[in-house]
C-alpha cells in the first residue's frame, strides 16, 4: 500500500506519537553532538585519519559498507550536518562508482524516514493550520509531483532537510517521493563522491576539496538542463490544459 493511501492514525493516539518521534529526534540529535559527530564529519578528521580508516575498510569492506549506509541514514534522517564530507569521505574509501551506489541508498532511505515520520505523526495537523495558504502549492505539487521532485534534488538551491519534509505536507505518494529522490540525488552524490576519490592527491598537495564544485558552470549547467528537462512533462500538460 503506498503512503498516500494509508489510513490515517486514529486521533488519540497521535500526541503519544507525536511526543515520542520528537523524544526520538531530540535524542539523537542530542547524541550525535555529545559524542562529537560534529567534529568526526570534517575535513579536518578526514584529513588526519583518512590512512587509517582506508586500511580498516580494506580489511572489512563488508562491515564498512553496511556501516556506511547505515550512518548515512542517520546523518540525512536526524538532518546533521556533514553529508557532504560524508560522500568524500566514501568516495575516497570505495571509489566513485559504489560510493554514489551507498550515498543513493542511505539518502534515500534517511529522506524516506524522515518523510515517512512528518506525514503520518504531523502531516495532518500542520496541513489543518495552514490549509488555505498552502492549497495552491499542493494541488500543484501533487499534479506534477514526481517532476517537481526531481527539479528540486536536481538542483541543490534549497536545503535537503527542507525537499525533504514539504514533500509530506502536500501530499506527494511515498512511492514517487522515494523514486524522485534516489534518481535526483545520483548526480550530486556523483559529483562529491568523485572529489572524495581524488582526495588522496589533494592532501598529498597539501589541498582541501571544493565544496562548492557542484556549483562550477561545467557541473552545474548539466544539472540545469537535466532539471528542465525533468519539467517537460509539466509543462507540456499545462499547455494541453491550455489547448483545451
Amino acid at each position: 500500500m503506498d503512503g498516500a493511501d494509508a489510513p490515517p492514525t486514529p486521533p488519540g493516539r497521535r500526541w503519544p506519537l507525536r511526543v515520542g518521534v520528537l523524544a526520538v529526534f531530540a535524542a539523537g540529535l542530542g547524541l550525535f553532538f555529545a559524542l562529537g559527530g560534529h567534529q568526526a564529519l570534517s575535513f579536518e578528521t578526514l584529513s588526519t585519519h583518512h590512512e587509517t580508516i582506508r586500511a580498516w575498510v580494506t580489511n572489512h569492506q563488508g562491515l564498512a559498507m553496511v556501516a556506511f549506509v547505515a550512518a548515512y541514514v542517520g546523518i540525512v534522517a536526524f538532518s546533521v550536518p556533514g553529508a557532504v564530507w560524508m560522500s568524500i569521505a566514501g568516495g575516497y574509501l570505495f571509489g566513485t562508482a559504489l560510493a554514489t551506489l551507498l550515498i543513493v541508498t542511505g539518502a534515500t532511505a534517511g529522506a524516506t524516514g524522515i518523510f515517512l515520520a512528518a506525514r503520518f505523526v504531523f502531516g495532518e495537523a500542520w496541513r489543518a493550520r495552514v490549509k488555505g495558504s498552502i492549497a495552491r502549492l499542493e494541488t500543484g505539487f501533487r499534479e506534477n509531483a514526481f517532476s517537481s521532485l526531481l527539479v528540486l534534488r536536481l538542483v541543490p538551491l534549497f536545503p535537503f532537510w527542507l525537499v525533504n519534509l514539504v514533500p509530506a505536507f502536500v501530499g506527494v505518494p511515498t512511492r514517487t517521493y522515494v523514486l524522485a529522490t534516489a534518481l535526483g540525488i545520483i548526480p550530486g552524490a556523483a559529483v562529491y563522491a568523485s572529489v572524495g576519490n581524488g582526495l588522496e592527491a589533494v592532501l598529498a598537495a597539501g589541498g582541501r576539496p571544493d565544496l562548492g564544485l557542484i556549483y562550477d558552470p561545467e557541473i552545474f549547467a548539466p544539472l540545469l538542463g537535466l532539471a528542465a528537462l525533468a519539467l517537460v512533462p509539466t509543462l507540456y500538460k499545462r499547455w494541453k490544459g491550455r489547448a483545451r
